[in-house]
């Protein structure tokens, strides 16, 4: 049975989410045209920059994405308490970046005496904006009205660019979100158009490979990290507004061996050393490699322990979910 958006994305249950869109008729709608011919994968750059730019605008981290021709990924974190310590001033712009405002919001940022009744709308519109600012709806309102507005105009044509709604997965534990990044990093070596992370274009995994070979040449590795992706805060074991709880360089070691696995006729493929990040999060090898090839189609909207699971249904008020017979089977 489907369920209503607002009971999907819950902040009290976890801060974290996988979403996944897809163009409408899975066409490759920003890939290769297979009836004109014509090519479209500047459509990618079109999402990524704003996938980017919107991050800097809204209290919601990008901690992974993933482009590809006819779907795209991205995991979310929304930081709530960020908008807690946001002024009306800055909330106002933040907002303007989006948005045109109102009459009063502009006179305010111009430091105009507002009327009472004119505060007053000013404050409910504030109030109004700060609550958007932290939700994933808005997020991927913006972003999927944009690239579709520019897709249309591109094709001079109207109607739907994407295939409905997002569909959205609620990461509860710290063993899903490592698990659903990996997935989502890796999307293209499975798609078969990539054939190691760093050539994987418009993917978070590249942007941090980037940055750590970068930082590598500065003599600051583990401190030279993107910007505009959230960070890895180090082994701190716990899902933190800090950043993510292990080291980049252990992160970035367990992609290297999970994509040496999903690409069997990689050369120098590695068999029986794994990772030490794997033993920390006690994920057997055939669990690990089962969840970075079928991540999505093995769980509804709820990804974690039996444990997490469990409390989260009933933190939703549901009386049970699809998701439990798997995490017994992968998370244990």
């Amino acid at each position: 049975m489907t369920r209503a958006r607002k009971s999907l994305i819950s902040l009290e249950v976890s801060p974290y989410y996988h979403i996944c869109v897809r163009t409408v008729r899975q066409s490759f709608l920003c890939g290769d045209d297979r009836h004109t011919g014509k090519n479209f994968d500047h459509r990618k750059q079109w999402l990524e920059d704003e996938l980017l730019r919107l991050a800097n605008i809204f209290a919601i981290d990008i901690t992974a994405y993933a482009i590809l021709s006819n779907h795209y990924h991205v995991i979310l974190h929304v930081d709530h308490e960020r908008t807690a310590r946001w002024e009306a001033r800055e909330i106002i712009k933040r907002w303007h970046r989006l948005f045109k405002g109102s009459k009063q919001s502009h006179a305010y940022l111009k430091g105009e005496a507002l009327k009472r009744a004119e505060r007053s709308m000013l404050d409910s519109e504030v109030a109004t904006w700060q609550e958007r600012l932290s939700s994933i709806s808005w997020f991927m309102r913006v972003i999927n009205e944009k690239i579709a507005r520019l897709a249309n105009a591109e094709d001079g044509c109207k109607g739907r660019f994407w295939n409905g709604r997002f569909r959205s997965q609620a990461l509860l534990d710290e063993k899903a979100l490592l698990a659903c990044m990996a997935y989502v990093d890796l999307n293209p070596i499975r798609a078969g158009t990539a054939n190691t992370p760093e050539e994987s274009a418009h993917t978070s995994i590249k942007r941090r490979i980037e940055a750590f070979q970068k930082g590598v040449k500065t003599e600051s590795a583990t401190l030279h990290q993107p910007k505009d992706l959230e960070p890895f805060a180090g082994n701190s074991h716990q899902l933190l507004n800090a950043g993510i709880g292990y080291r980049i360089e252990d992160y970035l070691e367990l992609i290297d061996w999970t994509g040496r696995q999903i690409r069997e006729d990689k050369v120098g493929r590695i068999e029986d050393t794994l990772p030490p990040i794997l033993t920390r999060l006690g994920i057997e090898r055939a669990h690990w490699i089962y969840l970075t090839q079928n991540y999505q189609s093995s769980f509804k909207s709820l990804v974690g322990s039996v444990f997490k699971v469990r409390e989260a249904c009933r933190s939703l008020g549901w009386k049970k979910s699809h998701s439990l017979g798997m995490s017994k089977r992968l998370f244990g």
